[in-house]
């Protein structure tokens, strides 16, 4: 295969397969890291014998993105930053191509991360990892460096070293100077955003791994806030608008015989179930059998999901229903803001709307299996006791993200809030509403608290207790 083979194979190209480079030399590719198609392809490879990381562009782009991955991977090595070597790198006419000293074995912080995600804020686990990207980051700042594309999947842990990659995000203010202020600010800012939002709080305890390393300039913190409020607000519009069209996360179908979007990396394992979703719920385990849903547990490729398909109950039905977004429509796209706002549910990973010319008739959604138990299961139906410490923590800290993102559920059933890894996870997000403005937001919280508070009797401890522990809307 050459170059120009490669920006024309789509967006799984076939494997194993030896590139011809054409410098004269040949990569045996192994596995493919990240295709963007007729565009970028990062790959696993041999090259004269050893492993290594290949970046290959082709397309118009190919020479722009050439020209910035060589000068942030050479600036990156100029200012004593640790980061892969560049073994060999060079342009033609078909494209252009990077080979870096593979890592093998090494561990993002973004997987570190997730391991230890569930627990308790600034538990000394997170500390560690949150510790190591800020030290990483006041090196790059301190040296005049910055990632425009900042998160943790940048930063491998290697041989008890970090090491920062992807040279193309990297920009130059002044080498060797440290950054400007207002440029740490932002670019801080962006490494923040993408945390839980619950974690802002302890943000200038955070701060400290950073002065450590870099003490250049004072860092305000309302300064800070603002600038992560703002690139919080640009990452949601922006994820949202991806989660209905076909990019690299979603494989999106659009006609008027079909809507469906899955996440891409699920879409071989659900293959059989995309194809018949009615047959799945039919051999899979029956959670709920309702007039207007029907929820069943399913296993396919090694892993557990839960399929819950909207029904359509009679014509009446279909012509209040037809003419918008299902419900699994919006369940998916709720299910999408929470998890951007680091507000626990289970993962949204494929929706599915059966249309007659563009009008919509039956829909289904699956969303990832959450083995926790709901609060009737945990706490029981007569409230004999306040919640355990830790339930009781997780409980106010869900309706303070909530009322932080002016969002209420709509149905705060005991059986649709899940304890699951010390945290609670919010279910059946079909009511679920995002408001614009506060006093919409203040009615419908004040709904969702006394609808959690009435699935215990009223003079029961565990109602007292919320009653109490639960804050108004005001």
């Amino acid at each position: 295969m050459t170059l120009v083979e490669l920006a024309r194979a789509g967006r799984s190209p076939a494997l194993p397969v030896t590139l011809q480079l054409p410098s004269g030399d040949s990569l045996y590719i192994s596995q493919w890291l990240r295709v963007l198609p007729g565009q970028r392809y990062v790959a696993l490879a041999q090259w004269q014998g050893r492993s290594v990381l290949a970046k290959l562009l082709v397309g118009t782009r190919a020479a722009r993105q050439f020209q910035r991955e060589q000068q942030g991977a050479l600036a990156l090595s100029a200012q004593g930053m640790d980061t892969p070597a560049l073994l060999a790198a060079a342009e033609s006419a078909q494209g252009a191509w990077l080979l870096f000293d593979y890592l093998d074995g090494a561990q993002s912080l973004a997987e570190a991360w997730d391991a230890v995600a569930h627990e308790a804020p600034l538990s000394d686990a997170q500390q560690q990892v949150l510790g190591e990207a800020l030290g990483a980051i006041a090196q790059l700042h301190r040296v005049g460096l910055w990632q425009d594309d900042l998160h943790l999947d940048n930063l491998m842990r290697h041989a008890g070293r970090l090491y920062v990659i992807d040279g193309g995000g990297v920009r130059i203010e002044m080498p060797g100077q440290a950054l400007s202020r207002e440029r740490v600010l932002a670019n801080l800012g962006m490494f923040f955003a993408q945390l839980p939002a619950y974690l802002e709080p302890v943000i200038e305890e955070l701060l400290v791994h950073y002065l450590l390393v870099n003490g250049e300039h004072a860092l305000p913190l309302e300064a800070l806030l603002k600038e992560i409020a703002k690139v919080r607000r640009w990452r949601l519009r922006d994820y949202l608008r991806k989660i209905g069209r076909d990019c690299s996360l979603f494989a999106v179908e659009r006609g008027a015989g079909l809507l469906r979007a899955v996440r891409r990396d699920a879409l071989d394992t659900l293959a059989p179930v995309l194809a018949d979703p009615d047959a799945a719920i039919a051999a899979g385990e029956s959670l709920k059998q309702g007039g207007s849903a029907t929820v069943a547990r399913i296993a396919t490729g090694g892993q557990t999901w839960v399929i819950k398909r909207y029904n359509i109950k009679n014509l009446l039905h279909w012509l209040k229903r037809c003419w918008r977004p299902s419900r699994a429509w919006h369940s998916w796209v709720a299910g999408h803001h929470l998890a951007q706002l680091g507000i626990a549910t289970p993962a949204p990973v494929a929706v599915i709307e059966r249309r007659r010319f563009w009008l919509r008739e039956r829909a289904y959604l699956i969303n990832a299996y959450s083995a926790g138990q709901d609060l009737f299961q945990l706490l029981g139906h007569e409230g004999h006791q306040p919640p355990p410490e830790a339930v009781g923590e997780a409980l106010q800290q869900l309706f303070s993200q909530l009322a932080a993102a002016r969002i209420s559920h709509g149905d705060l059933k005991a059986t649709n809030l899940l304890w699951d890894s010390g945290r609670i996870a919010l279910i059946d997000l079909d009511a679920l509403r995002v408001h614009r403005r506060y006093a919409s937001w203040q009615r419908a919280a004040a709904v969702d608290r006394a609808r959690l508070i009435r699935n215990w009797p009223v003079d029961s401890p565990l109602a007292v207790w919320l009653e109490s522990a639960l804050d108004k809307p005001a």
